[in-house]
């Protein structure tokens, strides 16, 4: 028997989900942010920008993501306009191995580099490359930080650029060819003016990146006395004064409009240069490179080799030699430091176990969540379009905006004890899992809506006529039809949440350890060889994942894997 109005109840209860886990921590957010003493004010922000510290960590902030933004934009686009444009070979996987840094995590990115060029590198030492001991690390300053964040980010980019080239009118640059222009005059007078609103989402996408990125600011920027605004959250959130707070809530808020206006002046002049590129992937255009493919080819493998294997070679050797400062030979090499993170401590092994167990949950959950919602935006009325509609743009807004917000949000919604219930959130996993619904919902439902446009409508308006119910329709129909789709996405969920460290730096607990936060405080405490061995687990886990994914991709939309 079906209950009357289910479809409206189950509707109602998604809407109300989603807004109680991502929409209202946010306007708690702003509220406290700009709550002044007798209500809704500016003045917060105006006295906290009265502040020194937080003038220099808004400038540097300013500077790190702009200037890494541009840098980043510049590579990641050289790179798609070769992938895209040319006849280099095997591009599957050199597309896969230029993103594999965008699923490693920042912060082991910073340490990895850090033991890749500092004195004490245990693989400079065996090499006898090492500078002079006492030597400055050079990434310990803050065109170091700039220059890890932009080569963080340019996947970004790639990524951005890459999706413009693929849906391009092949007829535009064939027609210029047949008239006589080379290559040259086609990329600068026909592929650069169309996909020049990619440019500049990929740049837009880099900077917010790049403004809420804690794990690079803080591995990086503390030892070079280069605070930024998430660096500024911390060291307040760590204080636990009286107003700490409505401090950090301020700090937050400041972040969100800065990112918010990214964003509005990305849309704004996407506006005035055009229409984005959208369709039906198009065939690449191949351009022969002739006698200069060779060199090109040996450039972008040396350039994915410097900026991948020599870091990711670097950590391993850290975590393979028997303390950190000594050479790595076959009589030192030792596999103690994998030995004491998996098996021996237990808070270690427990943040895998964390980790492990959230970051399922919230690829399930959000599979979940997507499947519904992507099927009231396709095949509801217009009413509950408007209200899935609604859902999902709180969901966007809050992967817009930097993670270290949305734990922020997390913490004034849920420090105090829950209404009704009596117990609180804040220091168990539950608020790290709700945390990464709503950082990494909007990752989970783009594909999930892309599977569903491909979808004949009819499937579920003939269900519909022989008296299916919406429960039976959901399960039987919609449901199988973009589950390949729904597992990717949850798999692109499980792959970011699974070793970040944005979102938990700030709500992670003794006992509710994850591994972005325990690499993390190995490092920041010294434990710099468990740091490395523990790292080298998790990379090796992504790389592992990231095969899944592409396997699993097969059978998903066009465009879901992006590396496909």
């Amino acid at each position: 028997m079906r209950l009357p109005g289910g479809e409206g109840l189950a509707l109602a209860a998604l809407f109300l989900l989603v807004s109680a886990f991502v929409g209202l921590p946010l306007l708690l957010l702003f509220e406290v942010g700009l709550r002044g003493p007798d209500g809704p004010s500016l003045a917060p922000l105006a006295e906290a920008l009265e502040s020194r510290s937080m003038r220099r960590a808004l400038f540097n902030s300013l500077e790190s993501a702009a200037l890494s933004a541009l840098f980043a934009t510049i590579a990641g686009a050289a790179l798609a306009l070769l992938v895209g444009l040319t006849d280099i070979r095997a591009k599957g996987p050199l597309a896969f191995l230029i993103l594999l840094p965008l699923m490693i995590p920042p912060h082991v990115t910073a340490i990895a580099w850090l033991q890749a060029l500092g004195p004490a590198s245990p693989l400079l030492l065996s090499l006898g490359l090492a500078p002079p001991p006492g030597s400055p690390n050079p990434m310990h300053s803050a065109a170091g930080l700039i220059a890890l964040l932009s080569a963080q980010h340019a996947p970004l980019a790639f990524l951005t650029v890459r999706a413009a080239l693929r849906a391009l009118p092949r007829e535009m640059a064939e027609a210029a060819r047949l008239a006589g222009a080379g290559f040259g005059r086609v990329l600068f007078r026909i592929v650069l003016p169309l996909v020049a609103p990619a440019l500049l989402a990929g740049f837009a996408l880099s900077f917010t990146a790049a403004l809420g990125n804690f794990g690079v600011n803080a591995i990086i920027g503390i030892p070079a006395r280069y605070d930024t605004l998430p660096v500024l959250i911390w060291r307040r959130l760590a204080s636990f004064g009286p107003d700490m707070l409505g401090s950090v809530a301020v700090i937050a808020l400041l972040i969100s409009l800065v990112a918010l206006g990214a964003l509005a002046f990305q849309l704004l002049a996407q506006r005035r240069l055009g229409a984005v590129l959208s369709g039906p992937p198009q065939p690449p255009l191949a351009q022969p490179l002739g006698r200069w493919r060779a060199p090109a080819e040996a450039a972008t493998w040396l350039l994915v080799g410097a900026t991948l294997i020599l870091p990711l070679s670097a950590l391993l050797a850290t975590a393979l030699s028997p303390t950190y400062g000594a050479p790595l030979n076959a009589e030192t090499v030792t596999l103690r430091h994998f030995a004491e993170v998996l098996f021996r401590q237990e808070a270690t092994a427990r943040a895998f176990m964390n980790s492990t167990l959230i970051a399922s949950a919230a690829a399930l959950l959000i599979a979940a969540l997507a499947i519904g919602l992507g099927h009231f935006m396709s095949r509801g009325g217009r009413g509950a379009r408007r209200l899935a509609g609604l859902a999902a743009g709180q969901a966007e807004i809050a992967y817009a905006v930097p993670g270290l917000v949305v734990s922020v949000a997390f913490i004034i919604a849920f420090i105090r004890p829950l209404p009704l219930l009596g117990f609180s959130l804040y220091n168990t996993l539950w608020i790290i899992l709700f945390a990464y619904l709503a950082a990494f919902l909007a990752i989970g439902l783009k594909p999930v809506l892309a599977a569903f446009a491909a979808v004949d409508p009819s499937l579920d308006d003939a269900a519909r006529v022989s008296g299916a119910g919406f429960g039976r329709r959901l399960l039987r129909i919609s449901a199988p039809l973009v589950l390949p789709a729904a597992a990717s996405g949850a798999l692109l969920v499980f792959l970011t949440a699974y070793n970040e460290v944005t979102v938990s730096a700030l709500l992670w607990s003794s006992g509710a350890e994850t591994i972005g936060a325990t690499i993390f405080n190995l490092e920041d405490g010294g434990a710099t060889s468990l740091a490395a061995a523990m790292a080298a687990v998790t990379v090796g886990a992504t790389a592992l994942l990231m095969l899944a994914l592409d396997r699993l991709g097969r059978g998903a939309p066009p465009g879901v894997v992006p590396w496909r």
